[in-house]
């Protein structure tokens, strides 16, 4: 998926009205290229490893932990939003603590609070829904390419937390209830992935929703090939373990990342001396 595909354009019959909030000079979100979908997938692979070896490794139980991830995050989400312009380190460092947030949301739900997973994905999709109503009612579209105020990128982190938990929650719904194992269930939520593709280019499903729906997926997709590589082979996955597929896949990040602050390949806004006009 490159620029011109999901995310890349307004939603059909949608202006872009004068922006409320503080008026910034650039959009704070990258370009939607094939680096976006790569990191975005390494970070979600990343947020079910790096939350299963917290867990284990820090001895605070999983409320201790994901109170303290809900802390950092905070801190890191003021640094964004401190930001004049999208920075790729800020901001996938971002998305990588909310992947980690969201699958910790959603196992505390499950693993201390005993709700189901049925009832847990629905709800995330209720309250993803209102997000996006919300965001839709107060800026006339939900494209990432205009998250150029401080409202609307309140709005878009918020829609990428619950878009985490959602899909933590469905992934594992779909995992449990047809056992299909680590990579069968990686191959099946590719599928789902393509199969958004081919509706937006031959279909012509609209680029907004096909964006957001992809994004929801690519989560529960990242999830099963951290489990595939990281869970014991007894258990159907590669036994790299928790600590080495963490590692590997943030090393892997950090060089993409380092990658485009150097070259700006996921600049959308080029930097300009003057602010837009209001």
């Amino acid at each position: 998926m490159t620029a011109d595909i999901p995310g890349a354009v307004e939603a059909p019959g949608t202006s872009r009205p004068a922006p409320t909030g503080r008026r910034l000079r650039w959009n704070k979100v990258p370009e939607v290229t094939a680096y976006f979908w790569v990191i975005k997938v390494l970070c979600t692979t990343v947020g079910e490893t790096a939350a299963d070896l917290l867990n284990e490794k820090l001895g605070l139980g999983l409320t201790g932990v994901s109170l303290l991830m809900s802390v950092v995050l905070v801190a890191v989400l003021v640094a964004q939003f401190r930001t004049r312009a999208y920075r790729p380190g800020i901001y996938w460092l971002a998305v990588a603590l909310i992947s980690i947030v969201g699958t910790l949301i959603s196992d505390n739900l499950t693993d201390n609070l005993g709700v189901p997973l049925e009832t847990s994905t629905i709800a995330f999709a209720v309250v993803l829904a209102v997000v996006f109503i919300a965001w839709y009612r107060s800026e006339r579209t939900l494209s990432i390419h205009h998250v150029d105020t401080t409202r609307r990128e309140s709005f878009y982190w918020l829609a990428v937390l619950f878009t985490f938990a959602l899909g933590t929650a469905a992934g594992d719904l779909v995992a449990e209830r047809m056992d299909l194992g680590y990579w069968l269930s990686a191959g099946l939520f590719a599928l789902a992935i393509a199969a958004v593709a081919v509706a937006h280019f031959a279909l012509g499903l609209d680029a907004v929703w096909s964006f957001w729906i992809a994004y929801i997926l690519t989560r529960p997709l990242g999830a099963s090939i951290g489990d595939y590589l990281s869970q014991p082979t007894a258990d159907g996955g590669l036994g790299l373990g928790t600590v080495i597929t963490s590692v590997l896949f943030l090393a892997v990040i950090l060089g993409l990342v380092v990658f485009l602050t150097v070259t700006r390949r996921d600049v959308s806004d080029p930097e300009r001396l003057t602010p837009q006009a209001s």
